[in-house]
């Protein structure tokens, strides 16, 4: 093959079977074949214009861009199983998550025993699944994928310009060493280093904050003495970078190996024994479901050859915001939370799926606009939990920017896991947060969506209707305690805090703040849980208050929102501790006589949301046979 597209499509190891063996429901074993592809890019091919430095990058002797990145897919072992579907999982940071969040299997790369794929909902689903490394800056190790980029020139004279560098250190010693995104440029030139505490504080340079360069990629930084900045604070390195790479090329990637895919060529692998797969869901969690929010908002479901790529896109807890990924150095892994790495480009407007008009901006614009000019808009299921409602601005998905309900277009569906984290791979040190983390996550909620929007594509039959907080229904509020309904639990912190939102002008950095933006939360019941949106049984037959948000510790930045980790807080387990305690929510044994009588409440709720399409049958008889055994209901899908 040659030209504007996929120039080699190499597949060096095939193992078959895969999870030890595992036979999937009627799709039986399956197997895995890895190796890499080669792109080529075309800078005078209208549908790659948008790619920042592509016109700078190295070309070939066909005067094309190459890159090269890595590729796994996962197909069933006889391919005539198959459901005619490619779930295209975009990696997050180099790692596969859709077999540990959509399978509830471990937070693994491998596919080596029959529990690394969970419950195996998407093999007994014949789904084919591909991933391909998109990111350059992860590496290889432990089963990462990744891609590689040419570095964009000046012709012979390196691209510089202005990186922002934050760090955190946590455990707060004197001294410690910060990586760089990029190169320095220049080692002798003057950088700039501020702390502050908390990140709506003022920055600050005391006389013995201090900081050297190790090397070009490594900064060192001496803490400032006394007890001012803890283990929370805040240091923004500005230094001049060299030498960013095509890092857009990543929407191009997908894009490209998507439509190949699915063509009948010699070189596909998934044309040997037939025709491939037709259809095509692309699915990203987290990081990538920002990926997947900026694929469609920069008009990459357009093929090259023209037609749509994507049938489905699924941009799973990715709130309001996008990415940076495609501009000068960029850095792909950094995301805009209340505390943390709040002052990063990738969360202005637009937010929404239907086009609609700023007025703090000025600017009139829609995640759509490009999709719906050339006709290829995919059908969406986008899925946000209580975490992106206090920590990615999530409301501003359901509302314009004045804090009125829209109506999402006819292909879009919007639900909110009500109560749930973000969910985190590695869990937080529980010394920096104030309350227990929750286990809890939005797996079982999400698969029977999946099937629903797979099910849309094939008979036209509609998933269930959007499911989310709204203004009118006043579920979406501001989020003071009042507002909200929060409940005055002992020992629990309520500030309102969330992560909020401004005009930003990112030509500076730090970006030039201009007003806010309208950014609300859910409304909560009694109990302190989520009453509006889809409620995991969890919530309807309660044993603890369950939030999507969790405040830092004395020691650490003490009051702003810890990351994207939730809180657990138990109900007092009778009546007299509860009393004692001045717990205002009834104790375990007010609610339930016995645990018999507590999975009995579970089985008519878990059978009301299988009735509804919120739950799969399957994931309703896991529940509660958790809770008959005495195990944790929240982990056990």
């Amino acid at each position: 093959m040659s030209g504007n597209g996929i120039k080699e499509f190499v597949v060096v190891e095939t193992q078959s079977p895969i999870y030890g063996g595992r036979s999937f429901g009627e799709v039986g074993q399956y197997e895995s074949l890895s190796g890499y592809v080669v792109g080529a890019a075309d800078p005078n091919d209208p549908k790659n214009a948008g790619l920042v430095n592509l016109d700078k990058a190295p070309r070939n002797s066909d005067g094309l861009v190459e890159y090269k990145t890595d590729v796994t897919i996962l197909r069933p072992v006889d391919p005539s199983k198959g459901n005619d579907w490619v779930f295209y999982e975009i990696l997050n940071r180099g790692q596969k998550r859709a077999i540990c969040r959509v399978n509830s299997g471990p937070a693994v790369n491998t596919a080596d025993t029959a529990g690394d794929a969970g419950t195996g909902y998407l093999m007994n689903e014949g789904y084919t699944i591909v991933w391909t490394g998109w990111q350059d800056d992860v590496t290889r190790d432990a089963g990462r994928m990744r891609a590689d980029y040419p570095v964009a020139t000046n012709g012979s004279v390196p691209i510089t310009g202005a990186c922002l560098e934050e760090f955190i250190s946590e455990a707060n010693q004197a001294s410690f060493v910060g990586a760089l995104a990029y190169p320095a440029a220049n080692l002798d030139e003057e950088a700039t280093l501020t702390v502050r505490l908390r990140e709506r504080d003022d920055r600050q340079t005391p006389a013995d904050l201090s900081w050297r360069y190790l090397d070009d990629r490594r900064v060192e930084i001496t803490r400032p003495s006394g007890d001012a900045f803890d283990g929370g604070a805040i240091y923004e390195f500005i230094y001049t970078a060299k030498n960013p790479t095509v890092a857009g090329l990543a929407f191009a990637s997908v894009r490209d190996v998507a439509s190949f895919l699915r063509n009948k060529g010699a070189d596909n692998p998934l044309a040997q024994d037939g025709t491939p797969p037709q259809r095509a869901m692309l699915f990203g969690l987290s990081q990538s479901g920002r990926f997947v929010r900026d694929f469609l908002y920069q008009g990459f479901n357009e093929a090259l050859a023209g037609g749509q790529v994507f049938q489905v896109a699924a941009p799973v807890i990715a709130g309001s915001r996008k990415t940076f990924i495609n501009q000068a150095f960029t850095q792909a892994g950094r995301y805009q939370r209340q505390h943390e790495d709040h002052n990063y480009p990738g969360d202005q407007f637009p937010f929404t799926y239907r086009t609609l008009t700023d007025p703090i901006s000025g600017l009139t614009d829609g995640l759509l606009e490009r999709c719906e000019a050339v006709g290829v808009t995919p059908k969406i299921m986008h899925l946000d939990t209580d975490t992106e409602i206090w920590s990615a601005r999530a409301s501003l998905v359901v509302t314009d920017c004045e804090g009125q309900d829209i109506e999402q277009p006819d292909n879009v569906r919007v639900y909110l896991a009500a109560g749930t984290p973000h969910g985190w791979a590695v869990k937080p040190d529980a010394s920096a947060i104030q309350q227990p983390d929750s286990e809890m996550t939005y797996s079982a909620v999400m698969r029977p969506l999946i099937s629903a929007m797979k099910e849309w594509v094939e008979n036209d039959v509609a998933p269930p209707p959007s499911c989310f907080p709204s203004v009118d229904a006043g579920t979406l509020v501001a989020p003071d305690q009042d507002s909200t309904g929060f409940p005055d639990i002992p020992g629990v912190v309520y500030s309102g805090l969330v992560n909020g939102l401004r005009l930003a002008d990112h030509s500076v950095i730090p970006p030039r703040e201009g007003a806010s933006y309208p950014v609300m939360v859910s409304t909560v019941d009694s109990d302190g849980n989520g009453n509006a949106g889809l409620r995991h049984p969890a919530l309807l037959a309660p044993r603890a208050t369950l939030t999507g948000w969790n405040l830092r510790a004395k020691g650490h930045a003490e009051g702003d929102i810890y990351s994207t980790t939730g809180s657990k807080i138990p109900f007092a387990e009778t009546r007299a501790e509860r009393l004692a305690k001045g717990d205002p929510r009834p104790s375990i044994a007010e609610r339930y006589k016995d645990d018999a009588d507590y999975a009995a409440k579970l089985r008519t709720v878990v059978d009301d949301m299988v009735a509804e399409r919120s739950l799969l049958a399957e994931d309703a008889d896991r529940i509660v046979a958790a809770a008959q055994a005495g195990s944790n209901v929240l982990t056990a899908t």
